[in-house]
């Protein structure tokens, strides 16, 4: 029994992989290991699991068919046999994690935090992938994401890690030239900043309090990249509405100055979440855990100034 347990964990490695190669190094063995196992196991049902060809493997309907009645089972094992408070071993802790996050918050926050883990840990190989295109965990083959505000998929297991607000803003020297605005509807005569959502191609709507919007024209400044919209801004080409991790720097030291603070939105939830794909490698709850810690802390400095 225990070495059919064993077959189907490397299978199921073989699967979330898509290589036999990252399979290996995963679970600090060979290829060969790997391909034996493989073969055992498509002799013993009759079917083929993998594809295979010169660049790559990949999974056959059996194959997923298998692949998913064997995760529940073997993370049942796995949970029966665990000790609480056990420390995973350095080989446990080695192989590559794919992590995805928006941009500008990862590098704020995520690859300060992720340098210091994988010192900690050498065997760690972090795939880290900084887009503000949504990415699909199943297809990219996604260990461990951050995404602000709505997530709502169940394939997901999802942490609520901190929360970001957003703040109006524009230079001084801009307020002083042209006034700041006293109600939602003054935006209209002011140059706005406009950001694109790359996931839509539209402009992404400005959120006010009571659930009010208001979506910037094309005329003034439009991008899709937040850096070049803050740069926008503290140009004093036009006024902006940005999360606090771009904002409240800037507030602080007085480059920016806050409009239209009593219509500020709710602030939206920041989520680090995971696939649900059956027993979680120890490297990657090792990340998911760190990056959680990593986002609250970065929140809480921000408002801590």
């Amino acid at each position: 029994m225990s070495n059919q347990l064993e077959l189907l964990r490397i299978f199921l490695t073989a699967a979330e992989c898509g290589s036999f190669r990252e399979a290996a190094l995963r679970l600090g063995g060979s290829p060969q290991t790997v391909t034996r196992a493989v073969k055992e196991l498509e002799e013993h049902f009759g079917e083929l699991l993998f594809h295979r060809s010169t660049r790559q493997v990949r999974i056959t309907a059996f194959g997923e068919q298998l692949a998913a009645r064997s995760r529940p089972l073997l993370a049942d094992v796995e949970s029966l046999f665990s000790t609480p408070g056990r420390v995973p071993a350095a080989s446990q802790l080695a192989g590559r994690v794919r992590i995805t996050a928006p941009r500008v918050l990862g590098r704020g926050a995520l690859v300060p935090a992720l340098a210091g883990l994988a010192a900690q840990h050498p065997g760690l190989a972090l795939d880290v992938r900084l887009s503000d295109v949504f990415a699909d965990v199943v297809d990219e083959q996604i260990d461990v994401g951050v995404r602000i505000g709505f997530l709502r998929d169940s394939r997901l297991v999802a942490r609520k890690a901190g929360e970001v607000a957003f703040s109006l803003v524009a230079t001084p020297a801009l307020v002083r030239r042209l006034g700041a605005p006293q109600r939602l509807e003054d935006l209209s005569a002011l140059p706005v900043t406009a950001l694109l959502d790359p996931n839509t191609g539209r402009t992404w709507s400005w959120y006010f309090a009571s659930g009010r919007q208001f979506t910037p024209g094309s005329d003034t400044f439009v991008t899709d990249d937040p850096d070049a919209e803050v740069g926008a801004i503290l140009a004093g080409l036009a006024v902006g509405q940005l999360p606090d991790y771009l904002a409240a720097p800037l507030l602080r030291s007085g480059a920016l100055v806050a409009l239209l603070p009593q219509l500020a939105p709710p602030p939206w939830d920041v989520w680090v979440y995971r696939p649900q794909r059956g027993p979680v490698p120890a490297r990657v709850r090792l990340v998911f855990d760190h990056i959680v810690a990593a986002v609250a802390d970065h929140g809480r400095a921000l408002r801590e100034g």
